[in-house]
């Protein structure tokens, strides 16, 4: 473990009145807007770890099994890095704190094409499923689009760096493409939505 950031106490009680503190020190209501964005963050990696888990119980071999495990481990990776980001005002944000990158987001963008070189035109909406690793892709997907809102909102409100929120939208992008190629090789058909 990184000596320069050890849990050794889960509970401070410094939380108890309602505030928390930032990388640098600062302390904020837990309502505020930059607490918010990171939360959402965290319980997006949160959700791709179920994802994450329910591919790895598929069975050796199974079609894009460990692909998919390589570059979900990959995105909750950089989730820590966008969470960090998020958890720093960024005229305060240290010189040397590793960041997510433009190449990351444009590794998605190569991924999604991979993806979606698999498989058929969408000409309808598809109802959220395809599976339970597809199902759990989706609802990943649409706690991205909300975390992605959050820093947005901040955004509005001061600085954000203007790449965590271009990998947020890239990322929910990846998760709803991810979803749709996870039922495929997993066998399980998309149901349409009936107007």
């Amino acid at each position: 473990m990184n000596e320069r950031f050890r849990l050794t106490k889960i509970y401070t009680r410094s939380g108890d009145g309602g505030e928390t503190g930032l990388v640098t020190g600062e302390r904020l209501s837990k309502a505020d807007l930059r607490i918010a964005a990171y939360g959402d963050v965290d319980e997006l990696n949160s959700a791709l770890g179920l994802a994450r888990a329910t591919n790895r119980a598929r069975p050796a071999g199974a079609p894009a099994r460990d692909t998919l495990e390589v570059w979900l481990k990959a995105i909750q990776n950089e989730l820590f890095l966008v969470g960090s980001d998020l958890a720093c005002v960024l005229a305060h944000r240290p010189a040397q704190m590793k960041v997510v990158s433009e190449a990351a987001a444009t590794r998605l963008e190569q991924q999604i094409d991979e993806m979606n070189g698999t498989l058929g035109p969408l000409t309808e909406f598809i109802l959220p499923g395809g599976g339970r690793l597809g199902a759990e892709l989706h609802l990943a997907r649409t706690i991205c689009r909300r975390a992605e809102r959050g820093a947005v909102a901040l955004a509005s409100r001061e600085p954000v760096d203007p790449v965590t929120i271009q990998y947020l939208n890239r990322l929910s992008d990846f998760l709803f493409v991810a979803a749709r190629y996870a039922a495929k090789q997993c066998g399980e058909p998309e149901e349409l939505w009936e107007r």
